[in-house]
């Protein structure tokens, strides 16, 4: 008996995957929802911190200074956000900007003077980003388990190449970008690589078939390869993204503080993850928001900057930030409960 065959749809048409009950303009206004929420809770930040110290924070140097910090630790939630969003996890941020400074700001990488420790910097950070994606697409190790390794390897070849010293950068070219004489507008030429990155990663995630192919990784693996996705070399690229945002990353801040250390980079892997968490990107893989980790990112680094300000101690200001984190999954859970 010849069963009938049902006409194929046009891709316009608008019917959601299985198991999915919001159409995308109610998906659309969500995100609006989130966006402005934390639109807010960066807003009532900054009145705390007009009110609690309203002429050091709100001087121009310090919000320039707040900025600054966040261009740094925001490239690399920027990659972050698109591992999470593929149902992966990277813990091994922090430690590969370490390597990455250290490694290139040694006396014979300085040799090749500016081209050379940018070079470097982004090469490290590709390479750890090479090995961290083959070990999970190819060697179907647990990311987790896989990044971990990475994290302890890193830290211990960085110690290894300083000796537990700090190395100094002499290159006028890299020392000059973190002077006030190089600011374009009054804006720091960090800020405006940061600002580079964000527009081309959310182009990237939103606009393109390789953030649609990390979404439908990230949502369903098994679906995506019945697609015709190559999950594997899907995730490849991911880390490897991951690792290129954590070579410019280390490179931002040899710029901002002139050297290089084995301790650079230290818990960046939390606050990256914590920045794309309260932003919105779904830990479990399937959605991600670069506009919302950047604000993410700029939540944290206001909180920390009025805390210091305040003189208020560093372990009230992690306590706070646990407490946000915390929020940021009960609200995330009750979410998709009610999708």
């Amino acid at each position: 008996m010849t069963q009938p065959v049902s006409p194929p749809r046009d891709s316009t048409d608008k019917v959601p995957p299985v198991g999915q009950h919001l159409t995308w303009r109610d998906m659309m206004a969500r995100a609006d929802v989130r966006t402005l929420s934390l639109l807010g809770v960066l807003a009532v930040l900054v009145v705390i911190g007009g009110i609690t110290k309203p002429d050091e924070f709100l001087d121009t140097r310090n919000l320039q200074l707040v900025l600054t910090q966040a261009s740094v630790i925001g490239v690399v939630t920027v990659g972050m956000t698109f591992v999470i969003t593929s149902g992966g996890i990277d813990l091994s941020v922090g430690a590969i900007v370490a390597l990455a400074s250290v490694w290139a700001t040694t006396v014979a990488t300085q040799e090749y003077g500016f081209g050379g420790i940018l070079l470097t910097a982004v090469l490290v950070g590709l390479g750890c980003g090479l090995v961290n994606g083959l070990l999970i697409a190819y060697g179907a190790m647990v990311p987790f388990i896989a990044t971990l390794a990475m994290l302890a390897s890193a830290r211990g070849l960085a110690l290894q190449i300083t000796d537990g010293r700090t190395q100094i950068v002499t290159i006028d070219g890299v020392l000059e970008l973190g002077e006030r004489d190089s600011y374009v507008l009054g804006v720091p030429p960090l800020v405006l690589v940061f600002a580079v990155v964000t527009v081309i990663g959310w182009l990237l995630l939103n606009r393109t078939t390789f953030g649609r192919r990390t979404v439908a990784v990230g949502g369903n693996p098994e679906a995506a390869r019945l697609a015709g996705i190559d999950v594997r070399r899907q995730r490849l690229y991911l880390y490897l993204l991951s690792g290129l945002c954590c070579g410019i990353a280390a490179f931002l801040l040899i710029v901002l503080s002139g050297s290089g250390q084995n301790t650079n980079g230290n818990l960046y892997e939390l606050d990256a993850i914590a920045a794309a968490i309260i932003g919105g990107t779904l830990l479990s893989g399937g959605r991600g928001t670069i506009t919302g980790s950047v604000l993410g990112v700029l939540i944290f680094t206001t909180i920390t900057n009025i805390f210091a300000l305040n003189n208020l101690q560093s372990d009230v200001q992690q306590i706070a930030k646990g407490a946000i984190i915390v929020a940021a999954v009960l609200v995330q859970r009750r979410t998709a409960s009610t999708t």
